[in-house]
């Protein structure tokens, strides 16, 4: 099944502009070129090993689930993008098809994922990459699986409560080790870890929770953006240790080269869950 929508992420003067009007976080990084965006990819659908398109160019080949690209700074403008499984002909129906805008300033991550009813779908998401207090990181969790809505648990305590898909919810912590699960909303059932997470001072923490509950793979995957007091980058993140897909950094600025770009102007139409903040 081709599913075809517009993502827009929208940002004025370095901040997203929220569909449903409210504020959002600062996203764009000291020393960051107006005219760029920070993007990164997440590979959520489960048992599906994907090649990717931009604009008719191939820029990911054999990207495996639970891994995410490298940020890149690309610059602002209008992508079409197209999901085939690996080694299909693109000249073919993709699996998934959606017209992305990068915005100016902004930083973001595209997740190719289930819907709550097991449909793909493209989903963008703000990253929160303003400064945190001294002693403390920021933990986001993305619910980006095939399943019903969850209570996730930090510690053995609730921390977010009711988080659906394809919503996020983040908080400040304090730095540190813990240990976060995901159970079913208003019960003990654990759906999904527990995972322990690494939590630095300085950073901002994404945690995706992804694949389906009817088919038993729900999975935990992270992204971490450090340097919160300046440009931030992100380092290597997956499912249980596993690296980000290899060469995709290279892959990413042969997107760059290869494909058209058309100018975005104006401001652009925010496509992401809101934050509710605990």
């Amino acid at each position: 099944m081709t599913a075809r929508t517009t993502i827009a992420i929208a940002t004025t003067a370095g901040a997203c502009a929220l569909a449903l009007g409210a504020t959002a976080p600062a996203l764009a990084g000291p020393g960051q070129a107006e005219d760029k965006g920070m993007v990164s990819v997440f590979h959520g659908i489960p048992g599906m090993t994907v090649d990717v398109y931009a604009n008719g160019e191939e820029l990911l080949s054999d990207f495996k689930p639970g891994t995410v690209t490298d940020p890149q700074s690309l610059d602002a403008g209008t992508y079409d993008i197209q999901v085939f499984e690996a080694g299909q002909d693109p000249d073919g129906s993709p699996a998934l098809e959606e017209q992305v805008k990068v915005p100016e300033g902004g930083n973001a991550t595209i997740a190719a994922h289930l819907s709550a009813d097991g449909e793909p779908r493209l989903t963008a998401f703000a990253n929160d990459v303003s400064t945190v207090d001294a002693g403390t990181a920021r933990l986001t969790v993305r619910h980006v699986a095939a399943a019903p809505a969850v209570d996730v648990r930090a510690g053995g305590q609730a921390l977010f409560t009711d988080l659906a898909n394809p919503d996020e919810d983040t908080t400040a912590v304090d730095a540190g080790s813990v240990i976060a699960d995901a159970v079913l909303t208003g019960t003990d059932t654990v759906a999904v870890g527990p995972a322990d997470l690494k939590l630095k001072e300085g950073t901002s923490n994404v945690v995706y929770a992804w694949g389906s509950a009817e088919d038993k793979n729900l999975a935990l995957a992270t992204q971490t953006f450090s340097g919160m007091d300046s440009t931030p980058t992100a380092v290597h993140a997956g499912v249980t240790g596993s690296a980000v897909t290899p060469n995709s950094s290279d892959q990413w600025l042969t997107w760059v080269a290869a494909a058209g770009l058309v100018t975005a102007t104006g401001a652009l139409v925010a496509r992401r869950a809101a934050v509710r903040r605990g």
